[in-house]
């Protein structure tokens, strides 16, 4: 019968490509080992599942979590591409951790990546950016130092690097570009209440709206194209003819929302999404959008990550990048409807 030990030296040799011996060499401290070698050895003990032991439980594993906050939105998956790739150009192994109602929380994902001694995290979206939502999570991180950086706009406590693409003037470009055609009703689907870059786009909608930003032209939602259906059937009922998202799902909730009640995108109701996944040129009609430039950002994160794990000290400033409208089939001027 075969040892859960002789078991997990087969099993780290075989996924490091070296001999049982130098896998028992590392794990016992011996001499007689490179440097990536026994960092190898180490990093596919930690992917395998197995433990270090003790005496090397203090070195931190070339593990990097990245916590998404769903997969269904192809925003995640697609940051994730890019953060992946350059964690890999930097000889890191990418951990992802997309948590959600089918998965495992945020919390019990930290606490896996503390336990397998990861290097760093990189959070996309998630918890941070709820302001009600728990953040002990984070404080641990802190206390342990583990570097940590946050993709999206983040809760006022959490002073951690950020990198964001900017939300105000996210929402100024779609909010202009439906004035410029001439629409007078514009409404926004936001998520819910407590999300930061939600709070921030709101803010920026009614500086530039003045009195037009009443509450019944904004709806707060959970992040999913069933709300942005009902929030879209919502503001269409009340005479909306330009919506506003905060993502592409949203969006084509609410293009779905207008067709169902038997109206016509662009030609009664205009839709502008956010993100600009790959899809969005496939949709019918194809979605106008503002674009975040996730290869950018991406890299900008990893690179900030980096720089901590190799003892640089990282501001906890936060990056803005420039979002772009991405215009496309979903916006026109408005025709005149019955009762306006």
């Amino acid at each position: 019968m075969i040892s859960a030990m002789t078991r997990r030296l087969t099993e780290v040799a075989e996924k490091v490509g070296v001999s049982e011996a130098t896998v028992s060499r590392v794990l016992n401290g011996r001499p007689g080992v490179s440097a990536g070698t026994r960092t190898a050895v180490l990093t596919a003990l930690d992917v395998l599942g197995y433990e270090r032991p003790t005496k090397l439980r203090g070195k931190r594993a070339r593990l990097v979590g990245l916590v998404l906050p769903e997969l269904q939105n192809p925003i995640f998956p697609a940051l994730a591409e890019v953060v992946g790739g350059a964690l890999a150009q930097l000889r890191y192994t990418p951990v992802l951790c997309a948590s959600g109602p089918n998965g495992l929380s945020e919390v019990d994902y930290v606490n896996m990546l503390l336990d397998q001694h990861a290097s760093g995290v990189i959070f996309a979206g998630g918890n941070f950016a709820e302001a009600d939502s728990s953040h002990e999570h984070y404080r641990l991180l802190r206390e342990r130092a583990l570097p940590v950086v946050l993709v999206n706009a983040a809760s006022d406590d959490l002073s951690f690097p950020q990198v964001s693409t900017d939300d105000a003037v996210a929402t100024e470009q779609a909010y202009s570009h439906l004035k410029a055609l001439g629409h007078e009703h514009i409404g926004m689907i936001l998520g819910p209440e407590d999300h930061m870059p939600s709070r921030l786009r709101l803010a920026a909608f009614r500086a530039l709206a003045g009195q037009a930003a009443a509450a019944d032209r904004v709806e707060h939602v959970p992040f999913s194209l069933e709300a942005g259906h009902a929030a879209g059937a919502r503001l269409v009922g009340a005479g909306i003819t330009g919506i506003v998202c905060a993502s592409d799902p949203l969006a084509l909730g609410a293009v779905r929302a207008v067709r169902r009640l038997g109206l016509r995108v662009p030609e009664d109701v205009s839709v502008v999404g956010y993100d600009d996944s790959a899809l969005m040129t496939c949709t019918d009609p194809p979605l106008t959008t503002v674009r975040q430039p996730i290869e950018a950002m991406g890299r900008a994160a990893v690179k900030l990550l980096a720089s901590q794990v190799e003892g640089t000290v990282a501001a906890a400033d936060r990056l803005l990048f420039e979002p772009e409208l991405v215009v496309r089939g979903s916006t026109a001027p408005p025709v005149r409807r019955t009762g306006h």
